[in-house]
């Protein structure tokens, strides 16, 4: 109920700051449960992406540190995220996500680089599509990268990509992660360039 009541909240305050969200290839979203997956390029895109796959709901995964505060503590546990310790990650980062997946009506949306500033993907996505079943879909974010270009009202745009299933017969480990990796790299390079081929992001 909160996240239905948190969601049109969310769509007034971005319109109000920069004005309309433009979403492109949502014939693209898989029915069924699903794992958004996004090279993390801002802050406020996991809630662009909520609104642009509206109205699928999603879990979030969110540092531990933020469920400190009573009243976001409240607020993320109301909005479907979950906490997780990013030194130590430990089972329950896969095994919340997972069973959300497979018994509750939620999709999941995850940066697989981990933070905005990583290069490095860890290899949680692929574990938690295979186990749960569900298809990973590629979504890419161009617009502005800081709050200044937010507020002057660049454009903000969200593109999808084609689904990617991982064959249950797959195993994810250190022989089999780089070729997944690239694949999904692959993915993201291509709706980049399908949407703006001028877009370049660089990471402040």
């Amino acid at each position: 109920m909160f996240y239905k009541f948190i969601r049109p909240v969310a769509r007034f305050v971005v319109w109000a700051l920069n004005g309309h969200l433009h979403v492109y290839n949502k014939e693209r979203i898989p029915n069924g449960n699903y794992i958004l997956v996004a090279p993390h390029r801002t802050w406020w895109e996991p809630i662009l992406f909520a609104l642009a796959a509206s109205p699928d709901e999603f879990m979030f995964m969110a540092k531990k540190e933020l469920f400190k505060n009573p009243i976001l503590r409240f607020i993320l546990l109301h909005a479907h995220a979950f906490e997780v310790d990013r030194d130590n990650p430990g089972p329950s980062a896969i095994k919340i996500p997972v069973r959300g997946l497979k018994d509750d009506q939620l999709s999941l949306i995850i940066f697989p680089s981990g933070t905005r500033h990583s290069s490095e993907l860890k290899s949680g996505a692929f574990v938690i599509a295979k186990l749960a079943k569900v298809p990973l879909l590629p979504a890419v974010y161009q617009g502005p990268l800081s709050f200044k270009g937010l507020l002057r009202r660049q454009p903000l745009k969200i593109t999808f990509g084609e689904p990617i299933e991982i064959d249950r017969k797959t195993k994810v480990n250190d022989e089999t992660a780089p070729a997944l990796f690239t694949e999904l790299e692959q993915a993201w390079a291509k709706i980049d360039q399908e949407l703006d081929p001028s877009f370049k992001y660089i990471s402040k």
